[in-house]
């Protein structure tokens, strides 16, 4: 099932199990070794959760002692009917007085919900321990992590009733119906094992569907144990092979997956650091992308920028525009990437002339270089810019976005409120400088992608349409 992602296997990566269970029984006999084996896989943290209150002893003590290992505490569904006041006193001491972000041990509620599977306890006293322990994280503001068995209508009812909106469904198991409702509340998804199985078919597609911004990762360990180990203890460095079949799914690198997912766990929990400066120079699988400029002629209603800092979990907020100089230190060798892109948190044309200078350079260097553009390049310079990039660009990627100026102008909010015919005529004139030409179209409301198809033709160019929630 593996291809790309077999090159990264060598590659340094840094993965967070969101939710193993070190402190069971089953790790006993060789608990240390466990942990060294994840730090050894490339783990850069892993959350030990707690279900009842031996659990959430052992889970404490653990991530007390060691500083890789961090704890949730809760009390799941099985054991809702042992729940006590003492026991909930017990669990508010554990977290609070609430330690600075980055400083906290204890970092999650959970594992909390409701299993109607088995109703080891009754479902009337797991709804009521389930409101409970979520009006306490939200009181504190700490995340939850939620667990739902055969249970969704009722989870969801009283996730919404307690207006908690941060935390993560683990071991995701519902439809991409739930998924999408879970995502609208502002909750992470987590994908475990069970991706892995051949016959996963329902989860495999939830898992090669969740936009990069809800996706985490975790084993359940020692339960859930993914393929090739199936039938064995789950441990956390075999969340390895999750990442990878993940990667797989959604076309990127496991570097890329394990940059996406360790970037949300320290979002949502508070783990680590989070990066401090946008980077100019940035990789999603194969290729290298040059963030030049944040700055763009449009305003479009869709561009991820205004959402969030980052992409495929690089941040993309510049402090300042990068030079030559420091283009090049970033890049290194271009020959060693399939390509070298222009793209990033704003219009690259914008710097035309550090745009022919690094393309020279890159060329020089036998890289291969590509602009993603909104087609704006000759509004901008008020000139025909397109002579001066042949035999430096090999591809272009122009944002065409819409099927007519009205629906552009609505959707994209351009400077020049004649952008779009400037653009046609842009991407008619590119395919004599440039040997690949190719629009793009983001695949909104209102937009006629049959339209947009025809223009392409007419203008004999490539098309690709974009999903609207997927970038890079």
């Amino acid at each position: 099932m593996l291809n790309k992602n077999d090159e990264t296997s060598n590659k340094k990566i840094s993965l967070i199990d969101t939710h193993c269970h070190l402190e069971m029984s089953p790790f006993d006999p060789d608990r240390e070794a466990v942990i060294q084996r994840a730090r050894d896989a490339g783990l850069e943290a892993m959350i030990t959760i707690g279900s009842d209150l031996k659990g959430n002893v052992g889970g404490v003590a653990l991530a007390q002692k060691d500083d890789f290992i961090y704890a949730a505490v809760g009390f799941h569904p099985h054991d809702a009917k042992d729940f006590t006041e003492d026991i909930f006193n017990q669990i508010k001491a554990w977290t609070s007085p609430v330690q600075e972000v980055g400083k906290r041990k204890v970092v999650a509620i959970g594992e909390i919900g409701l299993d109607y599977h088995y109703d080891h306890s009754p479902r009337e006293i797991q709804r009521k321990i389930f409101m409970q322990q979520l009006l306490y994280a939200k009181e504190i503001d700490l995340p939850v992590i939620i667990h739902s068995r055969e249970a969704d209508k009722d989870t969801l009812k009283i996730v919404r009733e307690s207006r908690v909106r941060k935390g993560v469904f683990h071991c995701f198991s519902g439809d991409m119906q739930m998924a999408e409702y879970v995502m609208a509340m502002g909750f992470f998804i987590s994908i475990a094992g069970p991706v892995t199985f051949r016959k996963s078919l329902k989860l495999q597609e939830i898992a090669k569907r969740i936009p990069d911004e809800y996706l985490l990762i975790e084993t359940d360990a020692p339960y859930l144990t993914p393929e090739p180990f199936r039938g064995k203890r789950n441990e956390p460095s075999y969340v390895v092979h999750t990442a990878k079949v993940i990667a797989d799914l959604r076309g990127i690198t496991l570097e890329d997956v394990a940059r996406i997912t360790t970037l949300n766990a320290k979002r949502l929990f508070g783990i680590g650091l989070l990066p401090e400066k946008g980077e100019v120079a940035y990789k999603i699988r194969d290729s290298l992308y040059l963030n030049i400029t944040n700055r763009c002629t449009n305003r479009c209603s869709f561009c991820i920028k205004f959402q969030s800092d980052y992409v495929k979990g690089h941040k993309l907020t510049l402090v300042n525009e990068p030079d030559k100089e420091e283009l090049k230190q970033s890049i290194g060798d271009p020959s060693k990437y399939e390509e070298v892109v222009f793209c990033g948190y704003g219009e690259p044309m914008l710097r035309l002339d550090l745009i022919k200078r690094i393309a020279s350079w890159i060329k020089q260097k036998n890289g291969k270089v590509r602009i993603n553009t909104n087609g704006q390049g000759n509004l901008i310079h008020k000139r025909n810019i397109l002579p001066e990039l042949k035999g430096i660009v090999d591809r272009i990627s122009i944002s065409l976005d819409a099927h007519d100026q009205e629906t552009y102008n609505r959707i994209c909010r351009p400077a020049d409120k004649d952008a779009f015919n400037a653009i046609l005529e842009f991407i008619k004139e590119a395919k004599h400088y440039i040997p690949e030409v190719t629009v793009t179209v983001v695949d909104i409301e209102g937009v006629d992608i049959g339209k947009c198809r025809k223009i392409a033709e007419d203008l004999g160019v490539g098309i690709r349409i974009r999903k609207h929630d997927v970038v890079g």
